[in-house]
């Protein structure tokens, strides 16, 4: 190789890096993240995780103190002491036992000027200002022989800060500045095989009547667990509800296909009208759900067409009631009818397009050599059709899983229900929202674990060979 060959070897540049695929796809990504990733993800940690599941015991009555143990939600306790603590706004729920202390001025009994902190119990008001505001009162005495009969003031709004002062029975003072306290309980309750004690805030606690026992309502540490998934498996409705879906899976796909692929062949003949076909077949994609399932419950209701057009041609004397709990099985096919005549289109315009993928000519050859529509229908159409109809499986399928609006239009979700109409339930109805994550989540492990099914048993013959 000679010098100038070596020196334009080595001065070859490299090539540049494309970033207009990267830049193309990253709409593409950033969709998928925001309407599918975070969702999914949320929608399985509701499922799994309980948010309130344990609650953190401080060693003193504050919320940064340190923690002193954990107790699980639903944890019986004894009350051991209570004390008043400052709280942010946002913590003092309608749940929080409160106190309101008082900043006030006045004379102890020695004549000198005291001034700090009383519980709102120990101070009478007596005058306020134009906005309502407390600005005067007097101390309440003490009853009883063996009580103080100086009330304490302290140097904060906590009765375990400095004694700032002390004031007698009936003295007067001037109010200032106003404190709304949260009350903390010091309690003990059985966690991990062991008593367990420490602080908490009322908000968190559900006292009982006796003032001396209670439990905890809710904690302020998630953790991983099966109860969700325990109950949506437990609930009454899921079963029914379940094997109607799969009954309606098992019900609805075949006939859809068959019809689906002889629609196809049809618009694929480019027989006479060929364009009128199309559209009265695309029809059901220009309606909602619901609206198909008023639609046929139009047709199956007692005053419906099909009774009426029954009663004209003289088959019965009197309108039947189709769509009643007696008449389960009736619901069910109504229900069949409305989601095939719906839903089928979606199927042919899949294999419409799969159908016009496959080169005439092959068609053409099976034709030649004597093949008849049947054979050319199973040995070339269906094996060229695999790609599309493991698409149109995979949509149909989770469609039908998806099956919602018909129900509550033809049965109310409560005679026949489905696993999308349990999750609507368990979210809109009982307010639940981790069961009804456990009810979406499990609805997606179907989604996920057919589409498997269908990628490995409707393959291409490239794909069975790779």
């Amino acid at each position: 190789m000679t010098d100038a060959a070596i020196a334009l070897t080595k001065t070859k540049p490299r090539p540049r890096r494309q970033w207009a695929p990267y830049l193309l796809i990253l709409p593409s990504l950033l969709y998928l993240a925001v309407f599918f990733a975070w969702p999914m993800t949320r929608a399985i940690r509701l499922a799994v995780w309980d948010e309130t599941a344990l609650l953190t015991l401080r060693q003193e009555a504050a919320a940064g103190s340190a923690a002193a143990g954990v107790l699980p939600q639903g944890a019986a306790v004894s009350l051991l002491d209570r004390r008043s603590n400052l709280a942010a706004e946002a913590d003092l729920s309608g749940a929080s036992l409160t106190e309101t202390w008082f900043f006030v001025q006045g004379l102890d009994p020695g004549g000198n000027a005291v001034a700090g902190w009383a519980p709102e119990s120990r101070i009478r008001v007596r005058t306020t200002d134009a906005a309502g505001a407390a600005i005067g009162g007097t101390v309440r005495p003490k009853l009883g022989a063996g009580a103080d009969p100086l009330t304490s003031l302290y140097s904060e709004p906590n009765e375990g800060s400095a004694i700032a002062g002390k004031l007698e029975g009936s003295a007067a003072v001037s109010i200032g500045e106003q404190a709304v306290l949260e009350v903390w309980f010091l309690i003990e309750g059985e966690g991990e095989g062991e008593r367990i004690s420490g602080w908490a805030p009322s908000r968190v606690l559900q006292v009982y009547g006796d003032g001396v026992s209670g439990r905890i309502d809710r904690g302020d540490t998630g953790q991983l667990t099966r109860a969700y998934i325990q109950r949506m498996l437990n609930d009454r409705f899921f079963r029914p509800a379940f094997y109607t879906t799969l009954l309606l899976i098992v019900l609805i796909i075949p006939v859809q296909f068959a019809l689906a692929i002889i629609m196809a062949l049809v618009i694929q003949a480019r027989l006479k009208f060929n364009t009128l076909f199309l559209a009265i077949f695309a029809i059901p994609l220009a309606a909602s759900d619901l609206a198909v399932g008023i639609l046929w419950y139009a047709i199956f209701t007692q005053s419906g067409y099909l009774n009426s057009i029954l009663q004209a041609l003289g088959l019965i004397a009197a309108p039947n009631a189709f769509l009643t709990a007696d008449t389960r099985y009736w619901i069910l096919i109504a229900i069949w009818l409305a989601e095939v005549w719906r839903a089928t289109s979606i199927v042919m315009v899949i294999v419409v397009s799969g159908l016009q993928a496959i080169s005439q000519e092959v068609l053409e050859a099976a034709e030649v050599f004597g093949a008849t529509l049947w054979q050319r229908l199973r040995h070339v159409i269906l094996p060229l059709l695999k790609p599309s109809l493991q698409v149109a499986l995979i949509l149909r399928t989770i469609l039908a899983l998806q099956v919602f609006a018909v129900v509550i239009a033809l049965s109310g979700g409560d005679v026949v229900t489905v696993l999308a109409n349990e999750t609507y339930r368990q979210y809109y109805t009982l307010r639940n929202m981790n069961v009804a994550a456990a009810y979406a989540g499990f609805i997606l492990l179907i989604s996920m674990f057919s589409a498997i099914i269908y990628l490995r048993m409707v393959r291409s013959s490239e794909e069975a060979s790779a």
